[in-house]
């Protein structure tokens, strides 16, 4: 069983403290006739609260999956990491998907606009995230924690409950840097009401940066929170993927800073799990030496139709047995393309386990994105225990999101190193390289030596290693590789073959109902 505070008190939370949805500012307070003043009277409340804070990573609403916090989007599609998912693997050579669902398609196709109901939810839903954020950070300031007569242990664990809250708001704000580049920015030190500021690229970078190492030395330390909470490697675990896309945020190139992060949380204590099959199970909340911050779903208490349950159901259709996965049955969507099963070209997909794909049935070749017999289908997921069991819901599952692992960390390291970081060296990259290579092969015979460990190695690695974990579209525009002509992959632009497209489309539009509404913003070049 699952036992984290997070499962537990997600639904007392959602019930003593339920937020507006609103798309014209930012920033929220409870609502329902409850003030803050009853919420936040008591350190259960306080803790109550926080829960919150994370429950927006893992629920669309607070009356159960078919309810909304974002207006505007089916509230069965606005989970996070959902609207994440789709546009961090849809517009990559990871995934094509055979629904008609409005906006879809323009991912693989890469003509998305300003309205894009899908990027819209995800714009929408970051910034609901930060705005939950804001409000607990500003109830938690010790002067307003102290005269509600909260003090000793309760007021310092109020106080470390902050800076995991601004850990998370840092995350949402990482989002929103990476995919929509210069995004509305407000903190709690803005009262509720202002209608936020845009912010450029490089200076959310630097508040970016100079947040989580403030966060840093106070945050609990690596491995002794609650399962599902942000502890200290989480916080250095995102400086460092941060300072590896350094060069596209600013303009300037931080690898070694990237490496010195990784190593950080290298030297932490973590390890891999020793089959990488077991990584995305119902019971892969086990996986605590190798998972460093995840995304908690529970097939009874945190239910949506997002999260690890689409990515599951969505990828199961055709002749597959929904049954082998643990679930009720397939959604008949999600398959993967040529250019992924050519990262496994000379072998055979018995050799490398993380070869997690359903062939037989299906056509490599994809002839028509919307017919969900072409493209292999995948296998990652599955709402199985290590033993085999069920999850303990068929509709919903069991299987957490981990949204940095300790196999990051050892990819940010080598390619760091390659790309010229000081502070490392090449016989601890190749040996974190055949850690993974080990691991995927259960043997040493996939290991690599030193002539085979270039940065084009890296990145299909990375492809092998956190394949349809939200990684690939940041790895390949860092590469050079998303919307040029020099990697295609089927169907890339809306061409069969593959094709370019303008580089203005290495970052999304921002909404076109937000602009209407805030004269702050400036929308993205050629959008």
């Amino acid at each position: 069983m699952k036992n984290n505070f997070l499962k537990s008190l997600f639904f007392i939370a959602f019930g003593i403290t339920t937020f507006s949805a609103c798309t014209k500012k930012l920033d929220v307070e409870p609502t329902n006739d409850v003030t803050s003043e009853v919420v936040y009277s008591t350190p259960l409340g306080y803790k109550q609260s926080l829960a919150k804070v994370y429950g927006a990573f893992a629920l669309t609403g607070s009356s159960g999956p078919g309810s909304g916090d974002i207006a505007g989007i089916d509230p069965g599609t606005s989970d996070f990491f959902r609207l994440f998912w789709k546009a961090q693997e849809l517009t990559t050579d990871e995934a094509v998907v055979a629904w008609g669902d409005p906006g879809i398609q323009d991912f693989h196709n890469m003509n998305w606009s300003s309205n894009n109901p899908m990027l819209e939810g995800l714009y929408y839903r970051s910034m609901y995230q930060i705005s939950v954020a804001n409000d607990f950070i500003r109830q938690s300031v010790p002067s307003k924690v102290a005269a509600r007569g909260i003090t000793g242990v309760d007021a310092d664990n109020i106080a470390k409950y902050a800076l995991e809250a601004r850990f998370l708001r840092a995350y949402q704000y990482w989002v929103l840097m990476d995919l929509f580049g210069k995004p509305p920015f407000i903190t709690d030190a803005d009262p509720v009401g202002t209608i936020p500021k845009q912010i450029q690229r490089s200076d959310l970078f630097a508040w970016l940066e100079g947040e989580l190492k403030a966060i840093e030395p106070g945050i609990i330390t690596h491995r002794a929170n609650e399962y599902g909470r942000a502890d200290r490697g989480a916080v250095q675990s995102l400086l460092a993927r941060m300072y590896l896309n350094a060069n596209t945020y600013t303009g300037a190139q931080r690898n070694t800073d990237a490496l010195t992060y990784a190593k950080r949380v290298i030297d932490a204590g973590y390890s891999l799990i020793s089959d990488p099959r077991q990584l995305m199970l119902a019971d892969n909340n086990t996986n605590t030496t190798e998972n460093i911050f995840t995304i908690n779903y529970d097939g009874l208490n945190t239910q949506s139709f997002g999260g690890t349950t689409f990515v599951t159901r969505a990828s199961i259709g055709g002749n597959m047995n929904a049954a082998d996965f643990g679930v009720a049955g397939g959604w008949f969507g999600l398959r993967t393309t040529k250019a992924i099963i050519d990262k496994y070209v000379t072998l055979t997909f018995n050799s490398d386990r993380r070869a997690t794909f359903h062939t037989p049935g299906q056509n490599l070749d994809i002839a028509s994105l919307t017919t969900f017999n072409d493209g292999y289908s995948v296998t990652k997921f599955r709402n199985k225990t290590k033993s085999g069991a069920n999850g303990k819901n068929q509709e919903h599952v069991d299987i957490d999101m981990p949204i940095m692992r300790l196999a990051e960390m050892y990819l940010v390291y080598i390619e760091a190193h390659l790309r010229g970081a000081t502070g490392g060296d090449a016989t601890t990259a190749l040996s974190y390289c055949n850690l993974l290579r080990t691991r995927a092969y259960g043997s040493v015979a996939g290991n690599i030596n030193a002539t085979d460990m270039t940065l084009d190695y890296v990145l299909d690695e990375r492809a092998r290693e956190l394949f349809w974990e939200g990684f690939r579209r940041t790895d390949l525009i860092r590469f050079g590789r998303f919307t040029d002509n020099n990697y295609l992959w089927p169907w890339k632009g809306g061409v069969k073959d593959g094709t370019g497209v303008a580089a203005f489309r290495r970052v999304f539009p921002l909404p076109a109902k937000d602009l209407a509404v805030n004269l702050n913003l400036k929308q993205n070049d050629n959008y």
